[in-house]
């Protein structure tokens, strides 16, 4: 934190006026062992990288590790780096849903416990799953108070109502007896479940980079401290359960109002990914740095192409959308490669694979045999199957070209991304953080909390000032 930030926050307190450390729940604050009541959030393949964790960490400011996409020992390097450079400081890990392939997200989970990670931020989860509730429940112990001490802390994002009641819940009893069975968890870890929820943290992720239900965030929030209400006549543990913000946050304002909606928390995204620690390269910095809030597109999600499920991501100079979004009607319209016409499938091979079928499936069929073998052997019995296994490469090859910086293939970059970079970059052209080298993740939270606060105590006071009829005394 810079001297000039640290003067301006105790003339605030001086004069009493709303100062970024009154934003928000001071249980979130004390439970995370945060300054702020805000955390950065995990990007897959460690676009939300070491670096960030760290600076954030340093700063007394919660981040996650974008673990998605990575091999477990690249994981476990980055635990330990946490544990020497943050140690019992704010940090934690990414946990993906895995919804093909659950033996990964067994193996997370596994490993998490194994190395003591005692944050993660849980995403893409339609339905508890086994991996969830046994890291959830792993540890459970009565406090001196009798209350429930509970290692091991679930955030989880969430855009849907019916998704968002489960994590108000205690974990489904089903999968806390099959963990007993299996001795995964004590008979005492079993018992106390029924008293906790599934998470502590619960962020409303509305329009925002990356998947996306493009909810808006003054209906899905409020919605959601709502339902946190009415979990609570139920299970009276919900009440503790703090609900956040996610999604557009790329102003002082944006955030302002996220509290004033009735938020415990804000999480950013895709802010983070103009910034020095990111883990993305260079070049998709320098895309990302000339972004506006309309240069924007929703897309097919590549993990998801059979679902039909979205995702937001940077269109402006890339013909990326326009491909990911062809991808997806021919998958939608075709039973197989072979019913391609030629001209349809000399494009696809010469223009976004840059390689015939065949070396792709190549590369894809010995990718699956070690990573979901079951899903290689429906793909060699259903040739629709193949045909998505096959699509689906051009989303992975896209994420590789954006996050090694490949000239040659710029078109293709995917970039996760949503409009609050836009915002962002407007409100910074002219300053000294207009270049993205000059961008620090812990300086734009800070310039995010401490902006809402004078935002709030400006608009408080011009409230307290004004006459019935709108004039100023």
């Amino acid at each position: 934190m810079t001297t000039s930030l640290v003067r301006a926050d105790r003339t605030a307190e001086e004069r009493g006026d709303i100062g970024a450390k009154d934003l928000g729940s001071a249980a979130f604050r004390a439970d995370h062992g945060v300054r702020y009541a805000y955390a950065a959030g995990s990007m897959y393949k460690a676009v939300a990288s070491e670096e960030l964790v760290i600076r954030m960490g340093r700063s007394g400011l919660l981040a996650y590790f974008g673990a998605g996409g990575l091999r477990a020992d690249r994981v476990v390097a980055a635990v330990r780096r946490f544990e020497r450079e943050i140690g019992d400081g704010p940090w934690g890990v990414n946990l993906l849903a895995s919804h093909e392939n659950p033996a990964r997200e067994q193996e997370q989970v596994e490993l998490f416990l194994q190395h003591r990670v005692r944050r993660v931020e849980a995403a893409s989860f339609i339905v508890p799953t086994r991996p969830l509730v046994q890291y959830r429940v792993s540890g459970l112990r009565t406090a001196p108070d009798g209350s429930v001490h509970v290692p091991h802390r679930v955030m989880a994002k969430v855009s849907r109502p019916e998704v968002a009641q489960h994590f108000l819940e205690p974990p489904p009893r089903h999968l806390v007896d099959a963990l007993l069975a299996d001795g995964a968890v004590t008979a005492d870890e079993a018992a106390l479940a029924e008293r906790i929820t599934l998470a502590d943290d619960l962020c409303a992720e509305a329009d925002s980079g990356g998947h996306t239900d493009q909810r808006q965030l003054v209906v899905l929030l409020p919605d959601m401290v709502h339902q946190r209400g009415r979990a609570a006549a139920r299970f009276p543990s919900a009440a503790r359960v703090r609900v956040g913000a996610a999604g557009g946050l790329g102003v002082p304002e944006a955030v302002a109002a996220a509290f004033v909606l009735g938020a415990d928390f804000v999480l950013t995204g895709s802010i983070n990914q103009c910034t020095a620690e990111c883990g993305t390269s260079n070049r998709v910095k320098d895309m990302l740095q000339q972004a506006e809030v309309h240069d924007m597109a929703v897309v097919p999600a590549g993990d998801m192409l059979e679902t039909g499920a979205r995702a937001q991501v940077l269109r402006r100079g890339l013909f990326y959308p326009a491909r990911a979004n062809r991808l997806y009607e021919l998958y939608r319209r075709h039973d197989s490669i072979d019913d391609l016409d030629d001209r349809t499938a000399d494009q696809l091979q010469r223009r976004y694979f840059r390689r015939t079928f065949d070396q792709v499936w190549e590369e894809t069929r010995a990718y699956y045999a070690q990573a979901n073998p079951a899903s290689l052997h429906r793909a060699e019995q259903d040739p629709k199957h193949k045909m998505l296994l096959i699509f689906k490469a051009y989303f992975v090859q896209s994420i590789r070209l954006a996050m090694s910086g490949s000239e040659e293939h710029q078109v293709d970059y995917q970039i996760n991304c949503g409009p609050a970079l836009g915002a962002l970059n407007s409100r910074l052209r002219g300053t000294p953080q207009e270049h993205w080298r000059e961008r620090h993740v812990d300086e734009l939270a800070e310039l995010l909390m401490r902006g809402a606060a004078d935002v709030l105590t400006q608009r408080l006071a011009g409230l307290t000032t004004a006459t019935p009829h709108g004039s100023r005394t």
